[in-house]
């Protein structure tokens, strides 16, 4: 069995839909059982999504997770969006949500979630108070904002190091979860961990999680604005939960566009490596 996977496909992007557009040719001619998309395909506004999905030709099971580009909208609820919207309209097309949905074949099994972050993967060097994390903006960035003056009371916890970086996470901006980034892990964890109890009995796992699950995936340290962005990329507890069922044989994620693979206990795990210039998929033969 063959088993195609890709991430980050930003179809939204017009730079980003030519590449999409010829890596999903590629994967059209390519060969393949099953076919798995991991996440940040297009935002859900709009028909973009079902314009870039209904490019792939696929005779097998097509099977898809949402990546935190799929819930930024314009529109007041990013979770109702991902509960209930983003189902029905991924279905509609004839795919397979694998968030709430494993797919289950006699001898092999695919989860998959979106993940989320706790900022379990902030960078301390940058001496950042979580405050700004949750607010997804640094201190720096936030001194030039007047909407942000909240954070600076008290203001005796921000360092020389803190006030001189300059960033913005634009989940900030575009998602209204109505809930802290922690709960709605570990909602997402919850789920999860159900899903991979009910599968104790396959001989093998496979997990696609959109967002980075392991701190061994995470980019090298490159500039302080780069970094803030590490405490975006994942969490720590979603690496442990998966670390912790001996079925789970190989993780694919994407979300931080940087190809990596490593190996954390029993897994072996994978970042598709998928960005805004280049695009790529990976092809798993399992027996």
């Amino acid at each position: 069995m063959r088993i195609l996977l890709t991430a980050d496909l930003h179809f939204n992007h017009a730079k980003s839909r030519l590449l999409a557009e010829d890596v999903i040719a590629k994967m059209n001619t390519a060969g393949g059982d099953i076919l798995v998309v991991i996440g940040d395909t297009a935002v859900a506004d709009g028909t973009l999504l079902e314009q870039c999905l209904s490019r792939f030709h696929f005779p097998g099971p097509k099977l898809f997770i949402a990546g935190n580009h799929e819930l930024w909208t314009h529109g007041p609820d990013s979770y109702s969006l991902f509960t209930k919207e983003l189902p029905r309209r991924v279905r509609n097309l004839g795919w397979h949500w694998l968030e709430t949905e494993p797919f289950i074949t006699p001898d092999l099994a695919i989860v998959g979630s979106i993940g989320w972050y706790d900022y379990s993967f902030a960078e301390p060097s940058l001496e950042i108070p979580k405050r700004f994390y949750a607010a997804k903006v640094s201190p720096g960035a936030a001194a030039l904002l007047p909407s942000f003056a909240g954070l600076f009371e008290p203001d005796d916890d921000i360092s020389p190091t803190a006030a001189n970086i300059i960033a913005r996470w634009n989940d900030g901006k575009f998602i209204k979860l109505g809930r802290t980034d922690e709960q709605f892990l570990q909602e997402i964890l919850e789920r999860l961990s159900t899903q991979l109890t009910s599968l104790a009995a396959k001989k093998q796992v496979i997990a696609a999680v959109h967002q980075v699950p392991f701190r061994q995936l995470l980019p090298p340290s490159h500039s302080a604005q780069w970094d803030f962005a590490k405490a975006f990329l994942g969490s720590e507890r979603l690496g442990q939960l998966l670390c912790s069922h001996s079925n789970i044989s190989h993780v694919f994620c994407g979300h931080s566009h940087l190809a990596m693979q490593a190996t954390v206990g029993h897994i072996k795990a994978i970042n598709i490596g998928s960005g805004y210039r280049s695009k790529t998929f990976q092809a798993l033969d399992v027996e």
